[in-house]
């Protein structure tokens, strides 16, 4: 049974991307080498309300790849993968290719 976590107010689920141990021809690469703390967003709540009731729309969206702090965020497991839910101004920043 596939469940499907839709985050309130300005929440962000996201899924951390891991870069790879090794490259293509097999060599093994140093933890600290590739590291570079990203994600892929799952899903985007559809953000908070100002002091008028006005709501503030969330600035990511879903597939964007975001720069993610060193800490922070609530980690959410669902079924075998591992997701974590952040606030939209935790988010440092969106990747662009």
């Amino acid at each position: 049974m596939a469940k499907r976590l839709i985050p309130t107010l300005n929440r962000v689920l996201v899924e951390k991307i891991l870069p790879p141990s090794k490259t293509t021809a097999g060599i093994l690469l140093p933890e600290k080498s590739t590291k570079l703390n990203s994600g892929k967003v799952v899903a985007v709540g559809p953000g908070a309300r100002d002091k008028e009731g006005k709501p503030t729309p969330v600035p990511f969206k879903e597939g964007d790849t975001v720069l993610l702090p060193e800490f922070g965020g609530s980690q959410v497991k669902l079924g075998d993968k591992e997701f974590h839910l952040y606030r939209d101004e935790d988010i440092l920043g969106t990747l662009h290719d």
